[in-house]
C-alpha cells in the first residue's frame, strides 16, 4: 500500500468520525429542543392546576369563614333562647311565690332550649304540650278545682 492510499483511508475515517460526532450532536440537540418544548407544556399544566388548587384552597378558606360566622351566630341565639328560658323560669317561680293558691313545692316546668327540659328526667311526662292548653297536671275535666280543693283541705286539716 501506498503512502497516499494509506492518508486516503486515515482521511475518510476522520471524516467519517467527524461526521458520525457531527449528526450525533445534532440529534442530542434535537432531543433537548423536544424535551424543553415538553417541560414547557407541564409547567403550563403545572400552572393551571396551581391555580385550580389555589382557587379551591380559598373558596374552603371561604367557606370556613363563613362556617365560624354562622356558628358564632348560632351560638349568640342559643345564648340568647338560654337568657330567655332563665328569664321565664324566674317569672313563673315568681308568681308561683306570689300565688297564694301556687303549690310552693311545684316544680317549675320551662322547655329549654334545644328540647330538654329544666328539671326531672326530660321527656314529656306530664309537661304541657302544644294544644293542650296547660291540662297535663289538672284533674279531669280539665280545670284547676279539684287541686284547689284538696289544698284547701290540707290546709283546714
Amino acid at each position: 500500500m501506498s503512502i497516499g492510499v494509506i492518508i486516503a483511508i486515515v482521511v475518510v475515517a476522520i471524516v467519517i468520525i467527524a461526521l458520525v460526532a457531527f449528526l450525533g450532536k445534532k440529534q442530542r440537540e434535537r432531543k433537548h429542543e423536544q424535551r424543553r418544548g415538553e417541560a414547557k407544556e407541564i409547567r403550563r399544566e403545572a400552572a393551571v392546576h396551581t391555580a385550580k388548587a389555589e382557587e379551591q384552597a380559598a373558596e374552603a378558606d371561604e367557606r370556613a369563614a363563613r362556617a365560624r360566622r354562622e356558628q358564632a351566630s348560632a351560638e349568640q341565639a342559643k345564648a340568647q333562647a338560654e337568657t330567655v328560658s332563665r328569664e321565664a323560669r324566674e317569672r313563673h317561680e315568681e308568681a308561683n311565690r306570689v300565688d297564694p293558691d301556687a303549690d310552693e313545692d311545684a316544680e317549675v316546668n320551662v322547655p329549654q332550649p334545644g328540647g330538654g327540659h329544666d328539671r326531672g328526667q326530660g321527656g314529656h311526662q306530664g309537661a304541657d304540650q302544644p294544644g293542650d292548653r296547660g291540662r297535663a297536671n289538672r284533674p279531669e275535666g280539665g280545670d284547676d278545682r279539684g287541686r284547689h280543693d284538696e289544698r284547701a283541705e290540707r290546709e283546714r286539716g
